[in-house]
């Protein structure tokens, strides 16, 4: 089998598809990689650090999104989508939809001067930040993004939203890059397999009203502390809310996880030892701080999980058993009301910061992926997948990674990735034979 005539759509650009893509185009095979947003790195290369080391998410992951755009077996495309699918033989003729980002990524050297010149610029909530940043209408998504080009948000560009703009960026850009006539692109290509990791969301807590999600400044989710955190961040790394530095915090996990309420009786996996990291890193930054995690009970489950846990109780952190009923503004502070479970206690903490740990949903794209290409969800919404071969879909030749299939934490999400890629070369070469 020649693999250089064998071609691969990965639908999805987080680290569960760039693992897949990697892997695919070591082997000779051409990859066809779609992300919906403007840069690859999805969840992952929004967080400060990774669990249970501590190691910097961006420094693990932003190798891997460098090596994807200089590989000559990977077409990147951003901005992009899957339009419709027609089985073609063993294979798959698929309809791409390829957006307009109204800047020639060939044009532009990312100098920033557009961005600068916006008239928008600082005006508009900035989506990688979780909107506790401001950017401009024309942007580049994070410093370290993958393609490392500006992007016209046309929904907030004055002239392409209402004609109003006198269009200072394209008087700043030297090279002529930024095009407001750029209509995108349609295409169909022919594909031998298709991997699907297509990523998820996180549960909305403006559902639980009784928590103060929404209508009580300092109620954060915790991916929205992830950024706090991050020297990447709108505050620098620098932990505070409205210029003001937190000394008690509060974190409650299972926030629409294990909950009938919610929707979701599952457990998400990752929310017990996201919020011991979080509980970790705030005792490391500020020494006199006041730590409390309540919990339904803590499921640490993997390599040196639960080590990473005890040892975060044993640097300061208290863990209260007991999810709270409600939590209420106090005298200048927020105050959670909590039965310990353990002691029989019902208790009424003041915190300046309260965390929930939300947990996962199935990307919201996923259903209508799901339906373009006839690939079977299960009850809840993520990808059915095959008992015995996790990576294997309803429809042969197509392969799912990732929480695309369900919650995982980064190393199942990766060996997911690899084991995909593998099935897939196995698929091509049954139908090669």
């Amino acid at each position: 089998m020649d693999n250089s005539e064998k071609n691969v759509l990965v639908v999805g650009g987080g680290i569960g598809g760039i693992t897949a893509a990697l892997e695919l185009a070591s082997c000779g095979i051409r990859v066809t990689m779609l992300e919906a947003g403007p840069s690859i790195g999805g969840r992952m290369i929004q967080l400060d650090k990774t669990f249970p080391t501590l190691d910097c998410s961006t420094c693990t992951l932003s190798p891997k999104m460098v090596e994807v755009s200089l590989s000559h077996n990977i077409d990147l495309m951003t901005v992009s989508h899957v339009t419709h699918m027609a089985h073609k033989g063993p294979g798959f003729l698929v309809g791409i939809r390829k957006n307009p980002r109204f800047v020639d990524a060939k044009k532009c050297t990312a100098c920033g001067m557009c961005s600068e010149a916006c008239v928008m610029k600082g005006r508009i909530p900035h989506e990688f930040n979780m909107m506790l940043g401001k950017r401009a209408a024309i942007y580049m998504p994070f410093p370290q993004a993958i393609p490392q080009k500006y992007i016209v948000d046309p929904e907030r560009c004055l002239f392409l939203s209402k004609g109003k703009c006198k269009k200072a960026c394209i008087d700043a850009c030297e090279t002529g890059a930024i095009n407001f006539e750029d209509p995108g692109e349609d295409m169909e290509m022919f594909f031998d397999s298709i991997v699907l990791a297509p990523g998820f969301d996180v549960y909305d807590p403006t559902e639980k009203k009784e928590l103060g999600y929404g209508t009580l400044s300092g109620v954060v989710t915790g991916l929205e502390f992830e950024r706090i955190c991050s020297v990447t961040g709108p505050t620098g790394g620098d932990i505070q809310l409205n210029g003001k530095k937190p000394k008690r915090f509060y974190f409650i996990q299972c926030v629409g996880s294990r909950d009938r309420q919610s929707g979701a009786r599952y457990c998400s996996r990752v929310c017990c030892m996201y919020t011991a990291k979080h509980a970790s890193i705030v005792r490391d930054r500020i020494k006199d701080s006041e730590v409390y995690v309540s919990y339904i009970d803590v499921r640490a489950y993997g390599k040196g999980y639960d080590e990473f846990y005890k040892t975060t109780q044993e640097n300061g952190a208290l863990y209260i058993r007991g999810i709270p009923g409600e939590v209420i503004e106090g005298n200048g502070c927020l105050i959670v009301r909590v039965e310990d479970i353990l002691s029989g206690e019902m208790r009424d903490i003041e915190a300046d910061m309260v965390i929930l740990a939300t947990g996962v949903r199935p990307r919201k794209a996923t259903e209508t992926l799901c339906e373009l290409l006839c690939v079977e969800r299960d009850d809840y919404g993520f990808i059915n997948v095959d008992a015995i071969t996790p990576s294997k879909t309803n429809v042969d030749g197509i392969f799912v990674c990732g929480m695309g299939s369900g919650p995982k934490d980064v190393p199942d999400t990766v060996a997911s990735g690899g084991e995909a890629a593998s099935r897939c070369m196995e698929y091509i070469g049954k139908e090669a034979s």
